[in-house]
């Protein structure tokens, strides 16, 4: 590196900053202790760093604060937030710079503080550099740059920029560090928050794409043995019929699994939007329902009652997700529910409510399982219901749309004998956000 170069970018490494709080004015150590509470109370990180911005810059030279995140394993630096007392801002969030052969990775090598005087210079050394010239266009002089350090790794880097040159001396290098070493735990917890929360969105993604890509070559499948069993391709023996019902009950248990997947991946990861509208109860909601459940009815022999108010009802609601909760709560009245026996659909208009219940004969479950029946991927372990292939997800998905309307879901049961499902919301909805 030049004589000129050195004059230019400097590193400084003034040890633990912990041990060198002592060196602080007390108006710097008000400041840095008033950081420390807003790094607790703060809603996200975003704030604590505009916080940051705003309480220092009497004690420190900042025109623009921002911190970047390291990504990649350490070969690159993406920035995460900036807040700048000039407008416009061009190196914004989520602008990425590789860090092999920069002056930035020299700062998570040595670990110290990288002071640049004077950028426009820096940048007639170092014509390279994009993140230096969207800086310069933005009017920014001098910086400094701080590792923001957690259990000895490097996860990110914290900036302090001024708009005029030669802006920051080995007291204002210190004052920097101690701040960054009081927000590294903080951005720490919230790197690892966003990444979980990534890879969740990612994989329901991902389980959206498969399920949709395997639901429609089952339908055609069951399609085709449906035809083949009816004798459209020509006689079959009674043995070859009966393989074929086998294959297309598989089919079917298939395509209901595919679709729990599907609606679990649509309301996982986020808060659940409903798009209400008003529609007739029945023609909307309950006939369409039925109809989907009518097969395995059949199949079964279970006869089913409906109790419904006359004359027809409109109701206010989501009718998409409503129709989900309805087709899971008969499809497990039908799937745990006694050969030969009864469903019962029961719906009632409550003041300022929508009320329906789902009663099936069967094993019912035990008192004891009541409160793990609308947990993700919870199952009630008794021996009559694990008889019954399922995955644990379908009441989870019903409590998900019924708590985002605003309502609640009840589990009653008389074990060997009943079970009841039912939910109530508010006509209209009343979203939990609201």
């Amino acid at each position: 590196m030049s004589d000129s170069e050195r004059v230019l970018v400097r590193y400084v490494d003034v040890g633990d900053p912990r041990t060198r709080a002592a060196e602080l004015t007390a108006h710097e150590s008000m400041a840095v202790d008033e950081i420390n509470r807003q790094v607790a109370a703060r809603p996200s990180l975003e704030a604590v760093i505009d916080f940051v911005f705003e309480s220092t810059r009497d004690i420190s030279p900042c025109d623009r604060f921002g911190l970047a995140l390291v990504e990649d394993n350490g070969a690159r630096l993406v920035a995460y937030h900036t807040k700048a007392a000039y407008e416009p801002v061009l190196l914004r969030k989520g602008y990425a710079e590789d860090l092999l052969h920069t002056s930035l990775a020299e700062v998570l090598r040595r670990r110290a503080v990288r002071v640049i005087t004077d950028l426009e210079r820096y940048l007639e050394a170092h014509p390279g550099s994009a993140s230096t010239k969207l800086l310069v266009r933005e009017g920014v002089r001098s910086s400094m740059t701080c590792p923001l350090i957690v259990e000895d790794r490097v996860v990110g880097v914290l900036f302090r920029s001024s708009r005029r040159p030669h802006a920051y001396d080995d007291r204002h290098v210190l004052l920097h560090q101690i701040i960054a070493e009081r927000l590294s735990q903080a951005v720490e917890k919230t790197i690892q928050i966003e990444r979980l929360d990534a890879a969740l969105r990612d994989y329901f993604g991902m389980l959206a794409f498969v399920t949709h890509e395997l639901k429609s070559p089952i339908a055609s499948l069951m399609t085709d043995a449906s035809l083949m069993k009816d004798g459209y391709l020509g006689e079959l023996t009674s043995p070859q019929r009966d393989r074929l019902d086998r294959m297309i009950s598989k089919g079917r248990y298939l395509l209901n699994l595919i679709q729990e997947y599907l609606d679990l991946a649509r309301i996982e990861g986020r808060q659940v939007d409903i798009a209400v509208r008003e529609v007739d109860l029945l023609e909307v909601l309950i006939n369409p329902a039925v109809e989907i459940i009518a097969p395995q009815m059949e199949a079964r022999r279970i006869t089913m009652h409906r109790e419904i108010p006359e004359p027809p009802q409109t109701v206010t609601l989501d009718p998409e997700l409503i129709k989900i909760v309805l087709v899971n709560l008969l499809g497990n009245a039908c799937k745990y529910g006694k050969d030969g026996g009864t469903v019962r659909l029961r719906v009632s208009r409550p003041a300022g409510a929508l009320a329906v219940s789902v009663w099936n004969e069967g094993p019912g479950f035990p008192e004891s399982a009541r409160a793990r029946l609308f947990r993700k991927f919870s199952r009630i372990q008794s021996p009559e219901l694990l008889k019954q292939k399922g995955t644990g997800i379908g009441l989870y998905t019903c409590w998900r749309i019924i708590h985002a309307h605003g309502g609640r879901m009840e589990a009653k049961s008389q074990e060997g004998s009943w079970a009841e499902f039912s939910f109530e919301i508010p006509q209209p909805p009343i979203p939990p956000a609201a």
